[in-house]
């Protein structure tokens, strides 16, 4: 097993330039801001990545091109794990070996693509388990496309007990769920860590390993702050807490575009395009960028409540 995986992890959006190609320039810039704000892993090649969109060659371009500029400085997983049929998930899992990443992260739909239950589920697990390298930590990501399949508690202690797995993206948005798991992965390498930005802080206190949603692209800095400060200043957490699941209401409205517009506007990337939502975000949902005016707004006001403190 390699460094732990855990934290403030972001999900990695896939800047395209208006012609419909990766920007390598603003996806490293993408990175390095990820890294200036507290991020503690990243995920690259996931679903904010728009992973379904993209070939098998785009894919481990990807997860390549993420390693090679993180240099070390934090651990990174991919996933890629879209395909249906058992070989063409090793053919896309067996590119992703050979990029350098530090965990591969199974979807747990692809386990059980056709829905037929736990039976299903075990024997795809096994396969993929016995096809990859016994010396690479892997992960598991309860996604929600192209179905959310949350897996049992059995699922959870057999994967957490099998020393090979060493996260789950948790996607029960459940904080009861979060608890239990928590205590099921206890003394396994495995770790729990939350998705959901309306449970983010009571989960971490409950012992999710972090956070790893989505709004990780807009603010990672104060979930990182709630991570490793919100238990001294409790009312500062509570406080920001509040607007941060607030603010994570937006999500619906055109993601991951809209958090591309976001970064459009600190110059992280100049083009908006997105290969899974085609339409104008803006003349779909109203008012969106006065929305975003007012969480950059928060985000600011928080910034400086922080640094108020010193930390």
């Amino acid at each position: 097993m390699t460094k732990e995986i855990s934290g403030i992890i972001p999900v990695v959006l896939t800047p395209f330039t208006d012609d419909n190609k990766i920007d390598w320039a603003g996806y490293e810039r993408l990175i390095e801001w990820y890294l200036e704000n507290g991020a503690t892993a990243l995920f690259a090649v996931c679903q904010s990545s728009e992973m379904l969109f993209l070939s098998v060659e785009e894919r481990a371009e990807l997860a390549r091109f993420t390693v090679k500029k993180v240099a070390g400085r934090v651990p990174v997983m991919a996933s890629g794990h879209i395909s249906d049929s058992l070989a063409d998930q090793k053919t896309e899992l067996g590119a992703m070996v050979d990029t350098g990443v530090d965990a591969i992260v199974l979807v747990t739909n692809r386990l059980d693509p056709d829905q037929k239950g736990a039976d299903a589920f075990r024997t795809n697990l096994d396969a993929l388990l016995d096809f990859l390298p016994d010396d690479l930590p892997l992960g598991l990501y309860e996604c929600p496309a192209p179905y959310r399949r949350l897996m049992s508690d059995d699922e959870v202690t057999y994967c957490a007990k099998s020393g090979r797995f060493v996260i789950v993206k948790d996607v029960s948005c459940d904080l009861e769920t979060v608890k239990r798991r928590v205590e099921l992965v206890k003394g396994t390498p495995m770790k729990i860590c939350n998705a959901n930005a309306a449970i983010a802080t009571p989960a971490m206190q409950a012992g999710s390993a972090g956070f790893c949603g989505v709004f990780t692209n807009i603010h990672p800095d104060l979930y990182r702050w709630v991570m490793d400060h919100g238990a001294e200043h409790p009312e500062l957490c509570e406080e920001l807490s509040v607007f941060l699941v607030l603010a994570a209401t937006v999500e619906p409205m055109g993601y991951p575009k809209m958090a591309k517009l976001f970064h459009q506007r600190m110059g992280t990337f100049s083009s908006i395009h997105s290969r899974v939502v085609p339409f104008d975000i803006e003349e779909k949902f109203w008012a969106l960028g006065a929305i975003i005016d007012r969480i950059e707004q928060g985000t600011d006001l928080y910034r400086k409540k922080i640094a108020a403190l010193g930390e």
